[in-house]
């Protein structure tokens, strides 16, 4: 109970700050969608390599290692700036079923993308099984926007 108790206490002025402050949720907004745009972006193009679309002089192994940081770094500013934003009114995200649906797409999609996707890129995939894993990720993917969006919906 102690340490719930700590974290409430000091999660509080956060939400405070995101609550009470004219620009610091639609700050922590703009970041968190950019960073989404910025980060699925970058694995889009990968995964469209894998189905023969979009950039073609280079390898999707190639796009995937030259992307990865790019990558990474849009991932960390939409979970640093998601935080705040779900602290604002935890008690609203709790029980939002878009929100829900958001946080298991984009867990299963992070997972894929690191533990499937990469692995099986780097290997040089088979064109089937190549489609198959670019069309995966872009369901995911594609289902974490659509939670997101459907957030203030229900």
């Amino acid at each position: 109970m102690f340490l719930a108790s700590s974290v409430v206490d000091l999660v509080k002025p956060i939400g405070d700050a995101m609550n009470n402050t004219e620009w610091a949720f639609p700050l922590a907004e703009c970041f968190h969608i950019a960073a989404f745009a910025f980060a699925i972006g970058t694995i889009a193009v990968v995964d469209l390599r894998l189905l023969g679309l979009g950039i073609t002089k280079q390898t999707a192994a190639q796009l995937l290692e030259d992307l990865k940081t790019w990558t990474l770094v849009g991932l960390a500013v939409v979970l640093v700036a998601g935080v705040p934003i779900y602290i604002s009114q935890p008690e609203i995200y709790n029980v939002n079923s878009a929100f829900w649906f958001k946080m298991y797409c984009i867990i299963a999609a992070i997972v894929f993308h690191y533990a499937i996707l990469s692995p099986v890129v780097r290997a040089g995939p088979s064109p089937i099984v190549g489609k198959l894993v670019a069309i995966v990720s872009l369901l995911l993917w594609t289902g974490t926007v659509f939670g997101g969006l459907f957030i203030a919906f229900v």
